[in-house]
Order: structure tokens, then sequence, then C-alpha cells
């Protein structure tokens, strides 16, 4: 009888599986969520119902991502699930309730009249808690989740702490760079300069909070820090760094020179290098620091089994989120068209 655990890693596999699902979540409902963020600062009516029309297309399918990565910690790694679970159930519920609040101002706005305002900062706050929620879970995470056994051992309130909030406040700012910088690719006369000077304002405090998680993780984990400032390693990894302050200069340069595609692309580029660099600090803990992806793996013919399932619709979805994105291609309008 055939056996995939004979020829290939599937924990490996399914941590990479779920490590790119959460990286395709954040690139591209960071956006969507950014543009709700920015919402209520628009300067017009009009400059609003464009900023709706260019995620229209686009907002609900990029949640995808994450019921993928969410389902597959569930099915893949029950361990890791049954110990994050109970650490972030207040943050995640608030999140997800975020999320639900945002896409019902988003279905109603459309159909509403006297009362769009309301539906207006319905949209924006359930963007911001989502987005703010999301960056409290990640803080928290870093900085190590308290296991006794196989079980969570810390309090219901744990990830509530100076630091979680720093890392929420800095998604939020995050995600407003990928959607005012989506805004400068999807828009154009007042909405793009607008947008413009939106990106140009929060991507100062991206940078400084960028430094302060770059600094503050080696600091609080030892083993964090003897990982980038050993050497080869120091070597190995300057690249990531490098990459991610060249990222920095060509979106300043280019919020100034009229670009319009580079600047997002850009963007994403800076996350990606964020996303990399804290992945590599993780390795290979997906409870951090306590249960490796190894040890929190199901057996092998319960991933075998998820892994062919996967291999048929990840591709369809991957060709559906592309097809999608090429059929909406080009400049948003202003008129109700969702």
């Amino acid at each position: 009888m055939f056996n995939f655990e004979n020829f290939i890693d599937l924990p490996l596999i399914w941590y990479g599986l779920i490590g790119t699902a959460l990286l395709l979540y954040v690139l591209l409902d960071g956006f969507d969520l950014g543009v709700g963020i920015l919402f209520p600062f628009a300067p017009s009516e009009q400059c609003r119902d464009r900023m709706m029309s260019s995620i229209a297309p686009f907002w609900d399918g990029n949640e995808t991502w994450l019921v993928l990565s969410g389902g597959g910690l569930f099915a893949a790694f029950p361990l890791a699930y049954a110990i994050l679970m109970p650490a972030f159930y207040i943050p995640v519920i608030l999140m997800l309730l975020g999320l639900i609040f945002r896409g019902v101002a988003f279905e109603f706005r459309f159909k509403a009249m006297r009362s769009r305002r309301i539906w207006d900062y319905a949209f924006h706050f359930g963007s911001l808690a989502a987005a703010f929620m999301q960056g409290m879970v990640l803080g928290a995470l870093v900085q190590g989740v308290k296991v006794d056994g196989r079980s969570f051992a810390g309090g219901v309130f744990d990830w509530v702490n100076a630091y979680s909030v720093m890392v929420g406040m800095a998604l939020v700012f995050g995600y407003a760079l990928l959607g005012a910088t989506w805004l400068v690719m999807k828009t154009d006369g007042i909405t793009q300069e607008w947008a413009r000077r939106c990106a140009s304002y929060v991507l100062g405090y991206i940078g400084l909070f960028l430094v302060i998680v770059s600094i503050s993780m080696p600091m609080m984990h030892s083993h964090i820090r003897s990982l980038w400032f050993s050497m080869p390693n120091l070597y190995l990894l300057l690249p990531i760094p490098l990459c991610s302050l060249a990222f920095f200069v060509m979106i300043w340069r280019d919020l100034y020179t009229g670009r319009e595609y580079r600047p997002f692309l850009m963007s994403l580029g800076v996350f990606f290098t964020a996303y990399l660099g804290l992945g590599i600090s993780l390795w290979p803990w997906l409870v951090p620091f306590e249960v490796t992806f190894r040890q929190a793996a199901a057996a092998g013919p319960s991933q075998s089994l998820l892994l062919v399932g996967t291999a048929v619709l990840l591709p369809v979805v991957l060709a559906y989120t592309g097809f999608c994105y090429y059929l909406f291609r080009g400049k948003s309008s202003h008129e109700t068209v969702y």
C-alpha cells in the first residue's frame, strides 16, 4: 500500500502550507483592511465610494486564506491548536466579530441612503478591530505561551500587555500602508493624491515599529539573539533587513515621483521580509517556545488524507484568485456596481 510518509515530510509540508496561507492572508486581506482603516478620513463621499469599489471584488475572497490557515492548524497540528486557542480565545473572537461587522457594513452601505454614514464608521471600526486584534495576538505569541504538558497554563488575559498593544498598533499602521498604496494603484485624481499623503505619513511610523520589534525580540529571547548575531548567520541573514530598507527607500521615492504600481508591490515586499524574519526567528516552533511543528503534528494518515484534498482544491482557489485580480484590473470608479 502506498504511504505518503515513506516519501515526503508531511509535517514540514503542512507547516509550509499553513505559513504560506497565513502570509497570503496578511498580504491580500491586509490591503482591504487598510482601506477600511483609512475609510472615514477620505476627503469626500465620492472618494469613499471609489475606495469601496476598489476592494469590492476581492475582500471576501481574501479571507479564504485565513480559513485555510486556521482550519489547517486544527486538522494538521491539533496539539498546537488545542494550546493556542485557549490562550487567544478573546482576541480571536474579537477579530472575527470585527471581520463579521465589516462584512455586514460592506453589504449594507451599498444599499443604505440616510444611514450610510453609520455604515461608514461600522466598516472602519470593524476593520480597525480586526487588524488590532491580529497584531495583539502576534505580539503575545512572540513573547511565548505558558504550557504545562499538553495544555495552556497561562491566564485568560496574558495576551494583554504593553508589547502586544504596540505590535497591534504596528499592524494597524502596516495595513494602512498597504491600503494607501493599493488606492494609489487603483484610483486617480483627488483620491490618489490623498492616498499618497496617507502612505507617506504612515511609512515613518512603520519603520519605527519595525526597528523596535527587531531590537526587542533578540533582547527578549537569547536564542533569537544568538541566531541573528552569531557568525556566519549574521552575514547570511543580513540581506533580509537590507532588502526591507531598500523597499522603504523605493516606496518613499515612488510616492513623490508619481509611480502608481510599484509602491504597492514594495509595500508587499516590506511585509514579506518582516514575515520571513519572523519565521526564521520562530523556527521550528509552532507554539513559541514550547512545542515544535513536529511535536504538534497529527498522525501521518490524517495529514496524508488532508494533503490529497488540498492538492486538488488549492490550485482551484489560486486560479480563481488570480483570475479575479486579472478580471478587475485597472482603475476603480465611484459608481455603485456591487
